[in-house]
């Protein structure tokens, strides 16, 4: 078994940091299923400077490089992720578990994917449920979110990943289409957060709401347009909800991924080319679900506190925005 040091702009923080990583791979190679938790990373660690909680390590157990993902503290939270099925919901539902927070996973069809998702959360020790709702169905998530509630316990946090990605070129597109589009990605999203801003002023906690938009709603795109349109107007939502939810302490942010591999998005991404996509990105490669669900626990978490009204773009470089 190797370890992998971590630079020496750590100094001493490194070395404590890296022998909390000796005994978490020890540990692990043991029993895969240990340090699934903050809560158990932080019980065999003992080192008091270490830095896993604060920037990301790399360990080798049994030849294999395995990433140690830092660890945000979210325990005590209730997260009700609408979408969390499938894709970027899904890895959301399961890396906020894994940080400590209860999970609603809902979902409109999918039930079987939704309770792998809870399965897969409380084999590790965390605590779930599946709950189906339409979002874009007027009070349809209400009752989704009060089951969810009665079963987790107050809400503290809400993600909107449901949505569709679907394109025309305009000649081509009917107003069905464009209604079609506008009712998931917006009409759902507006639904869904009037439902958890009750939810979260009832609870009189604050908290904390993060929106799954797109580059494509920054800069637009050919044939995706009605797909466009709907991220660019949720991101202007989302602007308008951290005003008006401020003064109850709920912030509202968003997360704009580019091309992430999922489902959704494979067969657009063969069409086009994946060369030609990987390509584009300067960092070399298409996005992972995880990419997009580490930023979005940093926003569901206290350390993003005093962040509210942004859009936080996870694109690997490709365009560069803030």
């Amino acid at each position: 078994m190797s370890i992998g040091r971590l630079p020496r702009p750590y100094g001493r923080s490194g070395q404590a940091t890296e022998r909390c990583h000796r005994r978490f791979a020890v540990a692990h190679e043991k029993d895969p299923k240990f340090g699934r938790t903050a809560a158990g990373v932080r019980a065999l660690c003992g080192e008091q400077k270490c830095i896993t909680h604060s920037a990301p390590a790399f360990v080798a157990v049994a030849g294999a490089e395995r990433r140690v993902l830092t660890m945000i503290e979210m325990a005590g939270k209730h997260i009700f992720i609408a979408g969390g099925s499938r894709g970027i919901g899904a890895a959301t539902a399961v890396m906020a578990a894994q940080a400590g927070a209860h999970v609603s996973v809902n979902y409109v069809q999918g039930a079987a994917a939704a309770e792998k998702v809870v399965a897969q959360i409380t084999a590790a020790g965390g605590r779930a449920c599946a709950v189906q709702a339409d979002i874009s169905e007027e009070g349809s998530v209400e009752v989704a979110m009060d089951a969810a509630v009665a079963q987790l316990g107050p809400l503290t946090g809400l993600v909107v990943s449901a949505g569709i990605f679907e394109g025309l070129p305009v000649q081509e597109m009917t107003a069905a289409f464009w209604d079609r589009v506008m009712a998931i990605n917006v009409r759902g999203t507006f639904l869904a957060v009037r439902a958890a801003a009750q939810q979260l002023r009832s609870a009189a906690q604050g908290g904390s709401i993060v929106i799954y938009t797109s580059t494509a709603g920054q800069r637009g795109s050919a044939v995706y347009s009605a797909y466009a349109t709907s991220k660019g107007a949720q991101i202007v939502f989302m602007r308008s909800m951290a005003m008006e939810l401020a003064a109850d302490r709920i912030r509202v942010n968003c997360v704009a991924p580019a091309w992430t591999e999922t489902e959704m998005v494979t067969d657009k991404i063969d069409a086009i080319g994946r060369e030609a996509i990987v390509n584009a990105f300067p960092l070399g490669r298409i996005g992972l679900p995880d990419d997009i669900a580490g930023a979005t626990c940093f926003l569901l978490s206290d350390l993003a506190a005093f962040i509210t009204g942004a859009t936080l773009t996870v694109d690997g470089g490709m365009d560069m925005r803030g």
